[in-house]
């Protein structure tokens, strides 16, 4: 009997074992997929972006960690990456403020989470793939404002945070492209780091110190409030054109007052929407959506006063401000 009595509280014991392993591994199973997001600086741009990440986060069920460096620099990118792997994201997708100098730190990100890059491409790196604009007819479709808006030829300079990102050296090669042999002039590009103050005194100074100008071109987001400013301080709103990318409020307000000639609008909500399907998607195995030039081109429109109000109207449909 008690042979018997042995047995039976062994399987009862044994039996009980099994079902003890089940929430354990039912709770990992049913966690979300956990991705991030890294913008390259504190743009409103990535306001929009931030909405598509959302949206996709509802619709996926996944976890987005959406992550600003508030310096925009290379060094606090590296150290976000660093963060965001050791809290267990699966992929991260991020715009290289410095992609020429972050490739090492790119390939490291790699060999622990599914990497793609978004915004400004870094095409030495072993990311999976780039998602958002083909900078470079983004710049030819400047190019192609910028002509209209100068019928005549003249004298223009550029403005951008940096011109080591990829994106800004993009743009800047369409826009000389475009204009090249025509009447149109480009005298000279400035940087800021991304400072608007400084954007802004750019602007300022570059009136002072070419007098003769006939329209200043901001490639990046911030760049054109900050030469609107720039313009309206010096006392030159109307006589000195504006031609910019992005759709930041002021931006889309200055289409629409005449005072900003046009914009060349990316469509960053889709930056967020894409990247984190993709990257939920690459969590679960499943590559593709990949395409086999490892681009994935979310196209540009060119924004001007006839088209501003039905482009805000639909833009804050998507942000849910309207």
């Amino acid at each position: 009997m008690r042979n018997v009595f042995l047995t039976a509280l062994i399987a009862v014991l044994i039996a009980g074992c099994g079902p003890a392993q089940s929430p354990s591994e039912d709770d990992g199973a049913s966690a979300p997929i956990k991705v991030a997001f890294v913008t390259n600086n504190a743009s409103d741009f990535w306001t929009i972006a931030r909405a598509g990440t959302e949206k996709a986060q509802q619709e996926l069920g996944c976890k987005v960690l959406f992550r600003i460096p508030s310096t925009g620099t290379a060094q606090e990118q590296q150290t976000i990456v660093q963060d965001l792997i050791t809290v267990g994201v699966s992929g991260i997708a991020i715009s290289p403020k410095d992609p020429a100098n972050q490739t090492a730190m790119l390939n490291r990100a790699a060999q622990s989470v599914s990497l793609v890059t978004q915004d400004s491409d870094a095409p030495d790196s072993n990311r999976i793939c780039y998602i958002g604009t083909d900078n470079y007819q983004a710049g030819v479709a400047a190019g192609e404002l910028i002509k209209k808006t100068l019928p005549e030829g003249g004298k223009i300079m550029l403005f951008v945070g940096t011109l080591d990102a990829q994106n800004a050296q993009d743009r800047k090669k369409g826009i000389e492209a475009t204009l090249a042999g025509t009447g149109i002039e480009i005298i000279d590009t400035r940087t800021d780091e991304t400072d608007r103050l400084k954007a802004k005194a750019n602007a300022q100074d570059a009136l002072v110190t070419h007098a003769d100008l006939a329209c200043l071109v901001g490639l990046w987001s911030y760049n054109g409030p900050a030469i609107l400013n720039g313009v309206r301080a010096s006392g030159k709103l109307g006589s000195v054109k504006i031609v910019c990318f992005d759709e930041e409020e002021e931006t889309l307000q200055g289409v629409k007052d005449g005072h900003i000639a046009g914009t060349i609008v990316q469509q960053p909500f889709e930056f967020g929407y894409q990247s984190v399907k993709l990257l939920n998607a690459l969590a679960q195995g499943d590559r593709s959506a990949v395409p086999e030039n490892q681009r994935i081109i979310v196209p540009v429109k060119t924004i001007t006063p006839d088209t501003v109000d039905a482009f805000w109207a639909r833009l804050k449909e998507l942000t849910g401000k309207s």
